[in-house]
């Protein structure tokens, strides 16, 4: 039998093309996932004990007004500290803004403390310089000597740029460094601050207690407990997207298993006569099934061998492409598990067997003199055939009861369970579902491309085993597809419902200190490009207690720009908004006074944001304050396609010294994670789509191969090699495109139910938002891949003249 195998395995190596191919792509996945796991790990924990070596107490859980109050009893007790975080926050350089947003932190005053490490210039020692991260600075092309403006309205500041610097931790790297005194006077209130290193005097235990009585709500703790915590959040969210990513690894899997087992079956049911011959010569059933499954290992490991090495080059080149490409990402060097690799080794074997299984054991299951007539399949008829129906229809039912009680009861298990069952059951009907399918769309086609269409639909469905398994790799892929795609669109469309309710107003400019907007300023707003609507929002200069300078804005009722109606649109007679980085750290009551000149308002406090530092009043509150009220800003609407970043630079050049405050960079942001999240996704999807696809070109192939003397007949008959080809084609096409509208449907289906199940609970008013352009490309697409995956099976049967093909066995 060893001689039996060496030969099958000569023989057959090109039809075992595609499933090495499936097997090759599922295990490169997986070692593809180790080495941008270990990638972002090694990124991600890097340095982070530099900025704690010379801190002797770490203080975390803490606000920017906390942090003032830590600095301020730092300078008392005469101890070292240093904050840890940023601010995010426009720059601009000659006038012109480089970036719409960016992490500006504070270079510690001690030499201790300073944990960056210079990489040319010198370190800033006024507060109107600053050192630039080394990687920042290549991205926007800042260099030593340039003047950067932080910040925007009244917190704007100038520093010239004096040096770069190394950021080796990953959690609290900045891309600009300013003084600690600098951070502190502009920007500290609205900072995000991660933690405050401190050394003082006494020893560490002294240190804790006293700065823990200080500070209550904070959690004080030794470098090395803090350190460690971070190292463990970090690491498990590092974990968190491995495991992400060995779920769309596994579902490649499971299609290369569906693509391995219709090869197999295909392979065994054309060599069924060989097998027959081989137990009439004496072979036993154990021979012949111990050499075919011999087979299948040793695909298995010939596979798995090459995917170790396919994901090691690809893992290996997408981090050092990450690196290059995007310094930011702090991805670190990638490490190859000796874990991993055995695992993936193994996940490769294991799926080749079992997919070879059940194949394996119908081809020996049968005896010889069975074995030497065709192989008609499972007849509905039949015992076996009533018993899958029934099993698939039981199977949708119990289901679609499990999808129902999921949606009433907002249970995502019984979402999983019912969806898992659906989509098992819709497989098992495949033999049942896909030909009718086939037939009926073929039938349609037939009408308008003749003979070649007609002969391409029953060529489909003559085998419906064949059809339903070649069509069910691609009917996952695509369904997940789907969902995603269309729970993606219902997400996007009520985030942006969301956006418009919370950050109705576009972008504004803000006067500072009362120095009004004048009507050049507003017609100069109102001629950008990007800008469609002005509002002129009346105001004055008034003070809150404990807030003095404040611009007071009475926007007007009939104001039609804003994207939605919130309450500070037309505030109560009686009532008062104060943004919330207005108000940090401020001791306020319940009702507050307002004061104008010699006239006062007590007004009750309510907070918001997103309209710019300034307090928003009723007209008539406005009126009663003031006789003389002027221009304090502009409301802007812009355009749906506006640019963000190109937009607040022409704003920060019309604006002078007023505030500049735009909404559209939360809104670039949250749609830039979701493209990123929808191409990320689809992205890794499509790897499953792509295996499915050379599934189905192994099945034309190996069916070109089975059907040799019927082409060559038909090719004896009048049937031209065109024609030929145009019927491969069609069949491939019609595979592809009943596989896809299935996956489409049920993919829509799994979206409203997941939508229903996950957000209806949370979200007033939901409804699924169906992106139909999308869709209409994944059947497009996937047409056209089916169409390309019968090239070269077509050439090779287009080929072979009728003669030739005759006298094939």
């Amino acid at each position: 039998m060893r001689t039996v195998l060496l030969a099958s395995l000569r023989t057959h190596t090109r039809r075992y093309a595609a499933a090495t191919l499936a097997v090759i792509i599922g295990v490169a996945f997986i070692v593809t996932t180790n080495a941008l796991a270990s990638g972002a790990r090694a990124g991600m924990v890097s340095g982070i004990d530099a900025p704690y070596r010379g801190a002797e107490v770490v203080v975390s859980e803490i606000g920017g007004d906390t942090a003032k109050k830590i600095l301020r009893q730092a300078d008392r007790q005469g101890a070292d500290a240093s904050v840890l975080g940023w601010a995010w926050l426009p720059v601009s350089k000659d006038g012109k803004q480089i970036t719409d947003g960016t992490d500006v932190g504070a270079l510690a005053d001690e030499a201790s403390l300073q944990w960056q490490e210079l990489t040319a210039g010198r370190l800033p020692k006024t507060d109107d310089e600053a050192v630039v991260d080394t990687n920042a600075a290549k991205g926007n092309g800042v260099r030593i000597g340039d003047v950067l403006t932080i910040g925007s309205g009244r917190n704007t500041h100038d520093v010239t740029v004096v040096g770069t610097v190394d950021s080796p931790s990953a959690l609290v790297w900045c891309s600009i460094y300013v003084t600690e005194a600098a951070l502190v006077e502009h920007w500290l209130d609205e900072a995000m601050v991660d933690s405050v290193a401190w050394a003082g005097k006494g020893s560490v235990d002294e240190q804790i207690a006293a700065l823990a009585a200080s500070h209550p709500d904070a959690v004080v703790q030794t470098p090395d407990d803090y350190v460690d915590e971070q190292h463990q959040r970090a690491t498990q969210g590092v974990d968190v997207i491995a495991l992400v990513l060995l779920l769309f690894a596994g579902i490649a899997l499971l299609t290369s298993v569906l693509v391995i087992a219709n090869t197999f079956s295909i392979l065994f049911a054309q060599r069924t006569k060989d097998f027959a011959l081989l137990r009439c010569v004496g072979a036993t059933r154990r021979q012949v099934l111990g050499s075919i499954r011999m087979e299948a290992l040793v695909l298995g490991v010939v596979a798995s061998l090459l995917g170790l090495l396919a994901g090691t080059g690809i893992g290996f080149g997408l981090v050092e492409l990450i690196q290059a490409v995007a310094p930011g990402a702090r991805m670190g060097g990638a490490e190859m598990s000796p874990v991993w690799y055995a695992a993936a080794f193994l996940t490769g074997v294991l799926i080749t067997l079992a997919a070879s299984w059940l194949p394996t054991r119908k081809a020996t299951r049968v005896s010889p003199l069975a074995a030497l007539r065709p192989d008609t399949g499972i007849d509905a008829r039949t015992a076996s055939g009533r018993l899958q129906l029934l099993l698939g229809i039981a199977l949708v039912a119990s289901g679609i009861a499990g999808l129902a009680a999921a949606m009433a009861g907002s249970s995502v298990p019984l979402m999983l369970l019912g969806g898992a069952a659906t989509s098992v059951g819709v497989l098992v009907l495949g033999p049942r579902i896909v030909p009718a399918l086939i037939s009926l769309i073929g039938g349609l086609a037939g009408r308008v491309m003749g003979a070649p269409a007609r002969l391409a639909a029953q060529n489909a469905v003559r085998n419906p085993r064949r059809t339903a398994a070649t069509t069910a790799s691609l009917l996952i892929g695509v369904t997940l597809t789907t969902a995603v795609l269309t729970g993606l669109a219902t997400a996007r469309s009520e985030v942006d419902r969301e956006m418009d309710v919370d950050h109705p107003v576009d972008a504004t400019i803000t006067a500072v200190g009362g120095n009004g907007i004048d009507a050049e300023m507003a017609s100069r707003a109102g001629d950008l490009d990007d800008v469609d609507e002005v509002l002129k929002v009346p105001g004055t200069v008034g003070e809150v207690e404990g807030i003095a300078d404040l611009t007071v804005l009475a926007p007007s009722p009939s104001a039609t720009l804003l994207r939605s109606r919130p309450m500070f649109a037309t505030p109560d007679p009686d009532a008062i908004f104060l943004p919330y980085n207005l108000i940090e750290g401020v001791e306020l009551t319940e009702r507050v006074t307002l004061t104008v000149g010699d006239r006062s308002r007590t007004l009750t406090l309510n907070t918001g944001d997103d309209w710019g530092d300034a307090a928003l009043v009723a007209p008539e509150t406005l009126a009663a304050l003031t006789d003389r009220p002027s221009t304090q800003a502009l409301w802007l609407r812009t355009d749906a396609s506006a640019d963000a970043k190109d937009l607040g630079g022409d704003l920060e050049a019309i604006a002078g010294g007023a505030e500049v405050f735009s909404t559209l960079e939360k809104r670039a942001y949250v749609d830039l994670q979701l493209n990123v999240l929808a191409g990320a996704i689809v992205g890794l999807l499509g790897i499953a789509i792509v295996i499915a696809l050379v599934g189905i070109a192994n099945t034309l192939g190996l069916s070109v191969l089975e059907r040799a003397r019927e082409n060559a007949l038909l090719r004896a008959l009048g049937l031209t090699r065109r024609q030929l080809r145009a019927t491969l084609a069609v069949e491939a096409v019609l595979l592809s495109v009943v596989a896809t509208v299935m996956g489409v449907t049920l993919g829509v289906a799994f979206a409203w139910v997941g939508v229903e199940t996950m957000l209806s609970q949370f979200v007033d008013d939901l409804s699924m938002t169906l992106p139909w352009g999308q869709l209409a490309l994944v059947i497009v697409v996937s047409a056209v891949a089916g169409l390309l995956a019968c090239v070269l099976p077509a050439r090779r049967a287009a080929r072979v003249t009728p003669a030739a093909g005759l006298t094939m066995d």
